[in-house]
């Protein structure tokens, strides 16, 4: 009887297994929605979000000031150098500036990214956890929608991360001095080439993150549950370095355009990605264009393995939640 009750109670793989005959072979299945609301997803990925971003914002820093190219006083190449450089320079703080605009910006772009990914991966999964397609345009749909509210407060950031030019004096200030004296579009110069950049980027990710989800839970079936943490982990790391390489040149013109006449950076008459190209390749080759890829790499892997296991985390939470609601609503 007790453990009829137990079985009952924990119907969720997320929560404690439940010992079964030697003969037993579980199937893995995955729900296309976990049973939440949709505010239980946006709570889950705004802190899985700003967990990300503040705890490898240090590596963003190195990542920015390589692929401001040789017009700021930072000229490096190498990882170590540029390392150096701002350490010199700044000393430890100046890994950290602009770390402010990222926490306004990261949690409420990721509540939005998780919960559209999700709403988005419920209607076109038709119920088949092993679509790939649906995870992919899921993910570019979440993109979309997630750089709309992401990309103004990036752009304070990385001007602010290129700190020797003490133009601004925080976010706010430099929030105010671009609106005075660029506009609203200066806001916006770079979502173009983002949305371009993140939708592959979105899309490699989120489907070798579901793939290489099942694929590790189904090697231990029996565990599944037990190593949960450690599945999330890797399939996020390896979906994020594959992306971060892959999406590199977007990224590096992406930080040209939000970082124009800043530190000495170069102004672009216009927000054309093809100038932007062109301008990289005459001043520095084409190896202009996967600079910072290395940090990129650094930064995405583990910054994935630490979002998908803090979201998975959260939506664990939530499901034991709203289990406890259950059953105490049925007694």
């Amino acid at each position: 009887m007790e453990t009829e009750a137990t079985t009952t109670k924990f119907k969720n793989p997320d929560f404690l297994p439940v010992p079964q005959p030697h003969d037993f072979h579980p199937e893995i299945t995955v729900t296309s929605h976990d049973g939440l609301h949709f505010w239980q997803f946006m709570i889950a990925g705004s802190i899985a979000g700003s967990v990300e971003h503040m705890t490898m914002f240090p590596v963003d820093t190195v990542k920015t000031h390589m692929q401001a190219l040789r017009s700021c006083p930072i000229k490096s190449v190498s990882v170590r150098q540029a390392l150096g450089s701002i350490l010199k320079s700044e000393g430890p703080a100046g890994l950290y500036r602009g770390i402010g605009a990222m926490g306004l910006g990261a949690g409420p772009a990721h509540a939005v990214y998780f919960s559209v990914y999700e709403i988005c991966k419920k209607h076109f999964s038709a119920g088949n956890p092993n679509n790939s397609a649906a995870h992919a345009i899921s993910g570019v749909f979440a993109t979309v929608a997630s750089d709309a509210v992401f990309t103004p407060m990036d752009m304070v950031k990385q001007r602010l991360q290129l700190g020797n030019s003490s133009k601004y004096r925080g976010v706010w200030d430099c929030t105010k001095t671009v609106f005075r004296e660029e506009g609203i579009r200066a806001f916006y110069a770079s979502y173009r080439t983002t949305v371009l950049m993140n939708a592959p980027f979105t899309a490699v990710h989120f489907a070798t993150y579901e793939a290489a989800k099942r694929a590790l839970m189904e090697i231990s079936p029996e565990s599944a549950s037990d190593e949960r943490l450690v599945v999330h982990a890797t399939a996020g790391a390896a979906a994020g370095a594959l992306a971060a390489a892959v999406t590199t040149p977007l990224d590096v013109v992406k930080t040209q355009l939000q970082c124009q006449g800043v530190c000495g950076c170069d102004r672009f008459k216009s927000g054309s990605i093809t100038d932007v190209i062109k301008a990289i390749v005459h001043k520095d080759g084409y190896r202009g264009l996967m600079r910072g890829w290395i940090p990129r790499m650094l930064f995405h892997a583990p910054a994935a393995a630490i979002c998908w296991s803090t979201y998975e985390a959260g939506k664990a939470f939530f499901q034991e939640i709203n289990g406890s609601d259950g059953n105490s609503t049925i007694t």
